[in-house]
C-alpha cells in the first residue's frame, strides 16, 4: 500500500520515542504500538476520530495492522519525515520546514558554521558572568509553567504542560535542561529531549537580563557541544515559522540546515 522506508530504531522523530507513547499513556491516552516500534496516535477532529503517524513513514503492511487494532474504518492522517509514494492520500498541508544542527561536524566545524553576529554574541556570552548547568527536569521544573505561560502570551502551541511533566517523570534520563546563571541568579534555561542518536529542542525562557547577556547563545552552543561529545547526530531546533522571524533567524544563525518534511496527508482506506 505504502512505498516509504522505515526508519532506523535509533534514528526516529520525537513522537515515534517508546517514551513519548509512555508519557501519552500517564496522561490518560492509548497510542497504538505498531510492527517495528512506530507509534500510532489517537485524536479527534471536528469531532470525529482519527488516526494520526507523526514523523514517520508508514509501513506496508499499516491499514492491516490498524484493523488487527480495531481501527478499520479510521481516517488516517500521515506526515512521513520524508518524501514518498503513497497511493490513495490526499495531501492536506504542504511540506513544513524545520532547522536542524549537524552535531557529527567537528567543534571547529560548527563553530564556523555560525554565523558571525551569532558567533559574536556567543563570545560576549562566554566573557560574561554567565555560568552554565545541566541536569535532568523534574516534573516539577518551573520552566514548565513558565513555558506554558509564555505559550499562551506569545499565541504559540506547545505541548501541554501535562505532557512535558509525564515524559521527565517515565524518562528523566532523555531530558537536559540547560540553565544560564548570572552570578548565581538563573536568567535563561533551554530543555532538550533525547531519543535515539536525536536530540529536540523542546522550550526554553529567558529574563531580559538574559536576553542582554545573549545566554541563549551560550545554553545552545553548550548544548550542542554536550549532545555531539556523547553520540548524538543530530539536533532538532523545531519549525521555521514565518511567524516567528527573529526565532527563525535565531536558529538559522546558530549553524542549522533548512530541512523539509514531506507534508501532510489524508487515507481514507
Amino acid at each position: 500500500m505504502f512505498d516509504c522506508a522505515p526508519s532506523p530504531s535509533n534514528d526516529h522523530a520525537l513522537m515515534q520515542d517508546r517514551s513519548f507513547a509512555a508519557a501519552l499513556r500517564l496522561c490518560g491516552q492509548n497510542p497504538v504500538m505498531l510492527d517495528g516500534g512506530l507509534t500510532l496516535l489517537h485524536r479527534r477532529l471536528l469531532g470525529l476520530p482519527v488516526a494520526m503517524l507523526p514523523r514517520a513513514a508508514p509501513p506496508q503492511d499499516l491499514r492491516a495492522q490498524m484493523r488487527a487494532a480495531g481501527l478499520r474504518l479510521t481516517p488516517l492522517i500521515l506526515s512521513p519525515e520524508a518524501l514518498c509514494r503513497m497511493p490513495r492520500a490526499l495531501r492536506l498541508r504542504a511540506p513544513l520546514s524545520f532547522a536542524e544542527i549537524d552535531l557529527t561536524a567537528p567543534e571547529a566545524a560548527r563553530c564556523a558554521a555560525l554565523h558571525g553576529k551569532w558567533r559574536n554574541q556567543l563570545r560576549a556570552a562566554e566573557n560574561s558572568p554567565l555560568r552554565v548547568s545541566d541536569t535532568p527536569l523534574s516534573p516539577d521544573d518551573p520552566l514548565i509553567v513558565r513555558d506554558a505561560a509564555q505559550a499562551r502570551a506569545r499565541g504559540y502551541a506547545n505541548w501541554p504542560p501535562g505532557l512535558t511533566a509525564a515524559f521527565a517523570t517515565v524518562a528523566p534520563d532523555q531530558t537536559r535542561v540547560f540553565v544560564a546563571y548570572d552570578r548565581g541568579h538563573p536568567v535563561a534555561q533551554m530543555l532538550f529531549l533525547l531519543h535515539g542518536r536525536r536530540a529536540t529542542y523542546h522550550i526554553g525562557y529567558s529574563t531580559r537580563e538574559g536576553r542582554s547577556l545573549n545566554a541563549h547563545n551560550l545554553i545552545l552552543w553548550r548544548a550542542g557541544c554536550w549532545l555531539s561529545a556523547r553520540g548524538f547526530a543530530r539536533l532538532d531546533l523545531g519549525m521555521i515559522d514565518p511567524r516567528t522571524p527573529t526565532l527563525n533567524r535565531f536558529k538559522l544563525r546558530a549553524g542549522a540546515a533548512e530541512k523539509q518534511t514531506a507534508g501532510t496527508f489524508l487515507n481514507l482506506g
